[in-house]
């Protein structure tokens, strides 16, 4: 069969002001995973050049694909961009299977195959194995009743099947690497780059986080393997940079040193950025000389908060003195450290955000990147915050990077002003243009005066947009009423070995009838 895989432009700022752009690693496992079964598969990047729709919906229908794929990491934000693109194609080639995937759709699928008639089938959770037998059912080798991951209409309306296993072996399919052109994609200043993954998941239990539940267990490729591919990949194309999209790639110990003594073996030089926990940099300071050695040049640092109330209110699971030792012991090893804190997870007053900047001062980062606490329906934070308003109902503005949730206690506008004030004067201050301006390390200055530069035209641009485009509502619905109830019942999207995975189900109990009627999708 013919797949077209299709990553929609994204909206948010980090995608639209950087001249860099990174490659869809989650379409491109997808694609390697069909075609090491025989199909043919294609890859459109709309992000790239910010396509616009029409161009996109144009070139998928020369394509002259049997099934359309349309995904993006950023799922909730670019949904509606790609339900747009879903019906444009679907005008165009009306016989044409379009399947939809990501974070997103996982969750809201009764929405989405009740609202968008152009979606014909939803993959939720981890996609390789069960887009293979969606392809079998689509040649009619199986009933699509029988595929465990997936959502489509059964007599008019939407089902679910159970969840579909996590993948344990994360080496059993490989990433389609010839899917992209690499000169095409650059990352830290211009340098060929790449999305690479060590692992899925995350074992801590954070109320606010997007991700655990989707990969719903921590897992890892195996460290030897992975670091040949990076040698590989640096060797025949020039790959420089190798951007990690593990949300927790350092969680054990053990597999993450072999894979760092593994890449040290290779004997390449390359940059590696990623994010991880400030825990475990304190618990491996015996060991961050290899993370340098390794090729490591920044980490980012969730640290979300500097309150103690709040990181337990969140069970983030560190202290505020540990995010400050993680900061510490990254400088003495010669990697940045990016902070990244998140306004609005309480509602703060003018005392606390005037707190929030004394420590994160005291932190000393080398960078920082401020965000808003943005919901979603799947975790136990949107349980917590599900009677607090909603100012933004424009879903393209979820993206961490514009306020979405009103503050009781102080106004819109004042908390604009304390978060911009708040990157501003942390970024900008001496100690830190200081090491902009004159860090000994060559790579690491290159690196922060590319983030800097970047940084500030993103600054320019969140200000402007704020007093331009950006729509706010002063008597928006509740959280709950916006987005629907409470779903962290759901939140594991893939069903663990050894446990009893939940039964498929209805969107409503009008369709609960357990005899499976003839499922009919265009071919």
């Amino acid at each position: 069969m013919r797949f077209l895989l299709v990553n929609v432009p994204h909206p948010a700022i980090g995608s639209r002001i950087p001249d860099d752009h990174l490659p869809p690693l989650g379409l491109l496992m997808v694609g390697g995973s069909l075609i090491d079964v025989g199909h043919d598969v294609q890859l459109i990047d709309g992000d790239l050049g910010n396509t616009p729709l029409p161009r996109l919906a144009a070139e998928a229908t020369e394509a002259g694909p049997d099934v359309v794929l349309i995904g993006h990491s950023g799922s909730t934000t670019a949904h509606p961009r790609a339900m747009e693109l879903a019906r444009r194609i679907k005008q165009r080639l009306p016989q044409v299977t379009v399947i939809y995937g990501g974070v997103f759709p996982t969750y809201h699928w009764r929405e989405v195959l009740a609202q968008e008639p152009a979606v014909d089938l939803i993959v939720r959770g981890e996609a390789e194995e069960t887009i293979r037998q969606v392809a079998l059912a689509l040649q009619g080798a199986r009933p699509l009743a029988t595929i465990a991951g997936i959502a489509y209409r059964r007599d008019g309306q939407p089902f679910a099947t159970a969840p579909a296993p996590l993948i344990a072996d994360l080496d059993a399919y490989r990433v389609g690497w010839e899917l992209i052109d690499f000169k095409r994609y650059s990352y830290w200043g211009g340098k060929r780059a790449v999305v690479i993954q060590f692992s899925r998941g995350c074992p801590h239990p954070c109320t606010y986080c997007g991700q655990r539940g989707f990969w719903t267990r921590w897992r890892h490729r195996n460290p030897t393997l992975l670091a040949r591919e990076i040698g590989r990949l640096h060797r025949v194309h020039g790959v420089e940079v190798f951007n990690f999209a593990d949300e927790n790639p350092s969680a054990g110990r053990k597999a993450w040193r072999a894979f760092l003594e593994a890449l040290i073996a290779e004997d390449i030089q390359v940059t590696l950025v990623g994010s991880t926990r400030a825990g475990d940099i304190v618990r491996d300071a015996d060991i961050l000389h290899l993370y340098k050695q390794a090729g490591f040049e920044r980490f980012l640092l969730g640290t979300e908060t500097t309150s103690e109330a709040t990181l337990a209110l969140i069970r983030k699971g560190t202290t505020t003195s540990e995010d400050r030792e993680a900061i510490r012991l990254l400088r003495r090893h010669g990697i940045l450290s990016l902070a990244t804190w998140v306004a609005g997870f309480e509602e703060e007053t003018d005392a606390d955000y005037w707190r929030v900047f004394r420590q994160l001062l005291a932190y000393d980062p080398d960078q920082i990147q401020a965000l808003y606490v943005t919901p979603h329906r799947w975790t136990p934070f949107f349980t917590q915050a599900r009677g607090r308003q909603v100012i933004q109902t424009d879903q393209s503005r979820w993206d961490y990077k514009h306020q979405v949730l009103a503050s009781r206690r102080l106004p819109n506008w004042r908390v604009f002003l304390w978060v911009k004030l708040i990157e501003v004067a942390v970024q900008a201050r001496p100690k830190a243009l200081m090491r902009v301006l004159f860090h000994p390390d060559r790579k690491l200055r290159h690196g922060m005066r590319w983030y800097t530069r970047m940084g500030r035209r993103v600054w320019f641009h969140e200000v402007w947009q704020w007093l331009t485009a950006d729509r706010r509502i002063a008597d928006g619905p509740t959280l709950e009423a916006f987005w629907g109830a409470p779903q962290e019942g759901e939140e594991a999207a893939m069903a663990v070995p050894g446990r009893a995975a939940p039964a498929a189900r209805p969107a409503a109990a009008a369709s609960t009838g357990e005899t499976a009627a003839p499922v009919h999708l265009p071919r």
